[in-house]
């Protein structure tokens, strides 16, 4: 049976895309699936630099016909298959996004689960990816502009007949509004992910930092996700299933001069 592709997108740069891309995968790979992830942001790959790997071949030199997707197969830690990216503007303009098609469609008959990390933006080289996804997973950190552009995301997915599985707030801390980010969405929120400075900045974060805060976010996140790419579930997810105000302890230290209170604004009102 063919392998489930999972697009990871968002309409901003810097959330957090692929280090979801990333960690998502290597629980996967735990839960012994073998799992591929694709560097489809094309303008500013980033995958192999986070998983300081040198591929032999990149995605760019396939989407230019220079490469084959074998030749690109690259391993990477917790047992990950990865096709890395370049970050040359020449390699940039020679890359033909129509080609992922073709890329994605050998991967998915060889892996359980394909994810494809994107860049930021409306492009044609975002929706591509979109449009080959079985389901994609929004990210977005709680800043207003990442928001708006998840949402706008969002509204490009539907318009290619793409499937929005949820969303994720990345970087959150114990002062994030989740409930009202989350009515903005028209979609389920999958996770959220605590803004854990204290975990190791080695990738994947799961591996390296199973015992933080955001290793534990991810780790729910996958298991919410593993019935939807296997059983077909509902990606509906309960707030209380994705949050743990235990995660966020630590920050009263560093925001004394904030009111606890239920007038905070805090977030997680649910807990208060």
């Amino acid at each position: 049976m063919a392998g489930y592709v999972c697009t990871i997108a968002g309409g901003k740069g810097g959330v957090g895309k692929t280090t979801t891309a990333v960690n998502l995968g290597a629980v996967l790979q735990e839960m012994d699936y073998d799992v591929a992830v694709v560097d489809a942001d094309l303008g500013m790959a980033n995958l192999g630099s986070m998983l300081s790997v040198e591929p032999e071949k990149s995605l760019h030199e396939i989407l230019a016909g220079e490469a084959a997707v074998s030749e690109a197969l690259t391993d990477a830690p917790g047992g990950l298959t990865v096709i890395p990216g370049e970050q040359s503007l020449e390699a940039f303009a020679d890359a033909d996004p129509a080609k992922l098609r073709k890329v994605i469609k050998t991967l998915r008959n060889a892996y359980d689960v394909v994810l494809i990390d994107t860049g930021a933006g409306l492009s044609h080289e975002v929706a591509v990816p979109l449009g080959l996804a079985d389901g994609i997973v929004l990210v977005t950190t709680p800043d207003n502009v990442a928001v708006g552009d998840t949402v706008k995301t969002a509204q490009l997915a539907n318009r290619i007949d793409g499937t929005v599985l949820g969303a994720i707030i990345n970087r959150a801390t114990r002062h994030t509004d989740v409930a009202s980010i989350a009515e903005q969405m028209e979609f389920p929120l999958l996770a959220v992910i605590p803004d854990d400075p204290q975990a190791t900045t080695e990738e994947p974060l799961v591996l390296n930092a199973p015992e933080s805060t955001a290793a534990d976010a991810y780790q729910r996140l996958t298991e919410a996700l593993e019935g939807v790419f296997f059983r077909g579930e509902s990606p509906e997810v309960d707030l209380e299933t994705i949050l743990d105000d235990e995660w966020f302890r630590d920050d009263t230290e560093d925001h004394s001069d904030v009111d606890d209170d239920e007038d905070s604004g805090g977030v997680f009102g649910i807990f208060n």
